[in-house]
């Protein structure tokens, strides 16, 4: 009998696709231990704040791409709709991504006098290629994961994974220092065109129209607030570190962020990018949502929880012995950043949730409420060091994370919520 129920619960398709996208991110995981370890060999705590000034920067800009908000619109539209959301869709992206790589080059001269150093300036002009290629690919990298065929995104993710690991590490073999992540970002991006181009038949139309472009903008706005505030919160401790303790202070905290939430957060990723479309096609039958979402969370958890809590443990032990001495001072913080993932598999599978239901606008003022509370916390702790930043950060996601989830869950699938009584 349990065995028919496991064989049945590993069939489904949230299973099989967080099977794919989780396959993919432990082959990305090997050999960005590779291309860790190199780096962490190779680099200085100097060099570690510079990549963290350049790729912090590409990450916040990023977000105005619209790419999860427009996406998120391609999956969650009716079928009747979907043609001329995706032609609007694809010139959106073209006017925005242009936009955003002008913004970006203009952006690394003030980021420079901020950081009080100009050697970020280039690194940040060339890594705004990017943008000039995602709409590309965009618009079919969301149809496929409407189609439910993320085994397309496991390979996009874990080709440009292994290629860029690769080139990273060559790279930084012949001392090419914070150029290394650069450019093998910017040369391994043309993997998503290729693969997602070759995976589903939609093209761009020829004729330029923004049809229904403000019922896009509409849906994505929402997101586009939540995905802003989820980059100040991913980030803000990166900005006051490097202002108020420097680049060798920051380079220590973002080495310990990056080998201690780097594998939390790839899994994580994967239930993540499954769990969207899962939900959005149930989202009219409020049992079946209530189902798949504590089903999925079930399994996340089951996951992402002891993995959490052994590669903390064992942190005081691998540190050393892989990345060198030199990163020992760093093992209480990684600990600690470890620790502040726990109560995210809860956190996001709630935002998505809300996001399937419709209700986007309770996770906009939701982050935006956090996001000034996590600042604030944030700018008291600093004055204790890398230390109180990285303690600060646990205490906040584990206390308010934590109750927002859980107010929110009953909100949309209490025996009293408005979903459900308007199902019934």
């Amino acid at each position: 009998m349990m065995i028919n129920k496991l064989k049945q619960k590993l069939s489904g398709q949230f299973i099989r696709n967080v099977g794919w996208l989780g396959g993919a991110e432990f082959a990305n995981r090997i050999f960005r231990l590779g291309t860790t370890f190199t780096l962490a060999r190779m680099f200085s705590p100097h060099d570690y704040g510079l990549v963290s000034v350049v790729l912090t920067t590409y990450e916040f800009t990023t977000v105005f791409t619209l790419r999860y908000g427009i996406g998120a619109k391609i999956i969650q539209a009716d079928e009747q709709d979907l043609k001329v959301i995706c032609d609007t869709s694809y010139w959106l992206n073209w006017i925005l991504c242009s936009l955003l790589f002008i913004v970006q080059c203009v952006a690394a001269f003030p980021i420079a006098w901020f950081y009080k150093d100009n050697q970020v300036i280039l690194p940040i002009c060339v890594l705004a290629l990017v943008y000039l290629m995602l709409p590309f690919f965009m618009v079919q990298s969301a149809l496929i994961q409407r189609d439910n065929r993320l085994k397309i995104t496991a390979l996009c993710n874990v080709t440009q994974s292994i290629l860029s690991n690769i080139l990273t590490v060559s790279l930084a073999l012949l001392g090419l220092g914070m150029w290394a992540v650069v450019l093998s970002t910017v040369l391994t991006t043309p993997v998503w065109i290729v693969i997602n181009n070759m995976n589903h038949p939609w093209r761009a139309p020829k004729l330029f129209k923004l049809n229904r472009w403000q019922e896009i903008t509409d849906y994505s706005k929402d997101l586009l607030g939540v995905e802003l505030l989820g980059k100040v919160r991913g980030n803000i401790d990166y900005l006051i570190i490097g202002r108020f303790l420097g680049i060798d202070a920051l380079g220590i905290y973002y080495f310990a962020f990056n080998a201690g939430l780097g594998i939390s957060q790839n899994v994580m990723g994967a239930f993540t990018s499954a769990l969207f479309p899962h939900l959005c096609a149930v989202r009219g039958n409020f049992q079946q949502l209530k189902d798949k979402f504590f089903s999925s969370l079930k399994s996340t958890a089951v996951i992402l929880v002891p993995l959490i809590l052994i590669q903390s443990s064992l942190a005081p032990f691998y540190v050393p012995i892989i990345f060198g001495q030199k990163w020992v001072t760093a093992v209480p913080i990684l600990i600690l950043i470890c620790l502040s993932a726990l109560p995210l598999p809860l956190a996001n599978a709630t935002y998505l949730l809300l996001k399937a239901v419709g209700a986007t606008q309770i996770v906009l003022y939701w982050n935006l409420i956090y996001t000034v509370l996590f600042a604030i916390s944030l700018l008291v702790a600093v004055n204790w060091g890398i230390f109180g930043v990285a303690a600060s950060v646990l205490i906040c996601q584990v206390m308010s994370q934590s109750i927002f989830s859980i107010w929110a869950i009953r909100y949309v699938l209490g025996k009293n919520s408005s979903f459900s009584l308007v199902q019934k």
